[in-house]
């Protein structure tokens, strides 16, 4: 056999945790990213887009990072499954949280948006007279 033989199962083992970084329970991003495989996952598993489509979008990930996330999640389905659940609930809380205690600069927005709209209509009802 010629000694220039490459063992392909060793040519391809690479570790899929080695696509990530695993910051705390609740946030794992993709290497060399401040991606979230939730965003991945979520792209693909809620918006039915295909890897190659997910690559197009987000630009500073390669599509084998794309193929790394989905195997990680089909790989570990309940254990990301409960993530991406996780990942979900929080971001429904915050939304109302903030919903609910809007920013100062919100509120202000709000405000000069609703004068301005007044202003309109008393101006719209001084033309048409």
């Amino acid at each position: 056999m010629n000694s220039k033989t490459i063992d392909i199962g060793q040519a391809i083992s690479k570790d899929i945790a080695e696509y990530f970084n695993f910051l705390s329970p609740g946030d794992i991003r993709l290497k060399n990213s401040r991606i979230g495989i939730e965003t991945i996952l979520y792209e693909y598993i809620d918006c039915g887009r295909s890897p190659e489509e997910i690559a197009q979008i987000y630009k500073s990930i390669s599509l084998e990072q794309v193929y790394a996330t989905i195997l990680y999640y089909l790989q570990n389905k309940e254990i990301v499954s409960a993530y991406m659940k996780n990942w979900l609930e929080h971001g429904h809380r915050m939304r109302e949280e903030q919903r609910l205690n809007p920013p100062p600069v919100s509120e202000k927005l709000r405000q000069l948006r609703t004068a301005r709209q007044a202003k309109k209509q008393i101006d719209d009802a001084e033309i048409s007279d």
